[in-house]
């Protein structure tokens, strides 16, 4: 080749070579780590979502308001009160905004949730796979054990066992009626604990199951000689927890406030005022595995 053309063909390759050099050399650059990209963005998003709702000024709470000891009226002076009540005000409180409580049924708490009409539900919200699937669940602010309550002269009922056939009372997607299914019953809806207790007065249903706390606290201040506890499931010791949709970003702001409460005793002089102990410490691994 002619020296001419060879000095021609180097200088060509020299230019081809420049830009694939400097490619190169982008391509060694650090990039940024998406995991701590989206930890941040994550972080910012809570930041701004206690941010809201300190500027809104209010906490917004979906409870039941008939469910004692947890959310009810007193019946002398009608104001909503009760244990998940007391907790939620000190939490509403401790992120610097007043509680601001919405009364449903049961069975219309969750849509309500969803709907974006208040923040959190506070009504015994049993942990389960299917809600923490669907929800934000806190941390644990209630532990108790399922019961099953017959009428006084039963004779025929003394174990989960003996249910299979029976008809129970019950919310129709609450935890107790899964339970219920599971041992082969027949589920009567009713809107709450009260009605399930008429309904098995009145003898329209053979039994209903719930939550130790409330049906002591029932069977305290009513005095009604006319049911009773037939068997307990403490392997089936549940978690009750605060329930938020998952987009709410609120989470850790509400499990910070949680562990604060805990630590200056705060959920425990709320417990003992309403049952003489403290049920908000959470359930032991051994328990949590016998669910």
């Amino acid at each position: 080749m002619p020296s001419s053309l060879l000095a021609r063909a180097l200088s060509a390759s020299a230019l081809v070579l420049i830009p694939v050099l400097a490619l190169g050399a982008c391509s060694s650059a650090p990039t940024a780590d998406p995991g701590s990209a989206g930890a941040a963005s994550s972080t910012a998003a809570e930041d701004d979502a206690l941010a809201a709702l300190r500027e809104s000024g209010v906490l917004k709470i979906g409870t039941e308001g008939t469910y004692a000891p947890f959310t009810y009226h007193d019946p002398v002076t009608n104001e909503l009160t009760g244990y998940d009540v007391e907790v939620t005000s000190a939490l509403a409180d401790k992120l610097g905004v007043a509680p601001e409580f919405a009364e449903a049924k049961w069975d219309a708490i969750f849509a309500g949730l969803e709907a974006g009409r208040y923040d959190l539900i506070a009504n015994q919200v049993s942990v389960n796979d299917e809600r923490l699937a669907r929800y934000d669940l806190s941390d644990t602010y209630a532990t108790s054990i399922p019961v099953g309550v017959v009428a006084e002269d039963n004779t025929s009922i003394a174990s989960v066992d003996d249910i299979a056939g029976l008809r129970g009372a019950h919310s129709a997607t609450s935890n107790w009626a899964q339970i219920s299914k599971g041992a082969g019953a027949r589920i009567e809806p009713v809107d709450g604990f009260t009605e399930a207790i008429t309904a098995i007065r009145d003898g329209r249903v053979d039994y209903t199951i719930n939550d130790n706390l409330a049906v002591l606290d029932y069977l305290k201040s009513t005095g009604d000689a006319g049911v009773k506890i037939a068997f307990e499931l403490p392997e089936r010791a549940v978690a009750q927890a605060f329930a938020l949709r998952k987009d709410s970003g609120l989470l850790d702001a509400i499990n910070r406030a949680l562990d604060e409460l805990r630590a200056e005793g705060a959920l425990a002089k709320i417990s003992e005022k309403y049952f003489g102990e403290d049920v908000s410490v959470p359930l032991t691994d051994s328990a949590r595995s016998a669910k």
